[in-house]
């Protein structure tokens, strides 16, 4: 099911809104969960954002319950970036949504962005390492 979006006032980006717990399926989402976002940021302001989000969204994501690991994946010509933060299960990643640590880390990056911030969600169902 799609997520629900809302228009930012300030911005006219769209952010997502709140996770509805309605759209959980009905196996609680066992396994290990992976949020992907991506993002694209104004060319001469790609190195600050991938700062921000260094120095600011990691240690917010670190203090989320059910957050195992995070990623931030760069094309530094086209000032695209993609977020992966990875959770214990899929409850974990939507209890973050409802909690307002979702769109808040979004919003840390908004003068950066050059489109809106893309988000999926994805089950874990091979892992090797």
């Amino acid at each position: 099911m799609p997520m629900p979006m809302r228009i930012d006032r300030r911005t006219g980006f769209i952010i997502p809104s709140q996770a509805d717990s309605r759209d959980r399926p009905a196996s609680g989402g066992k396994n290990m969960y992976v949020r992907m976002t991506t993002l694209s940021f104004h060319l001469e302001k790609y190195d600050e954002g991938v700062r921000v989000f260094d120095q600011s969204v990691v240690p917010a994501a670190r203090a989320q319950k059910g957050f195992r690991a995070i990623y931030l994946l760069a094309d530094r010509r086209g000032g695209r970036c993609v977020a992966l933060t990875f959770w214990d299960d899929e409850a974990a990643a939507l209890a973050n949504e409802e909690n307002r640590y979702y769109q808040e880390q979004l919003v840390k990056l908004l003068p950066y962005y050059a489109s809106p911030p893309v988000r999926e969600g994805f089950e874990v169902v091979v892992e090797s390492r």
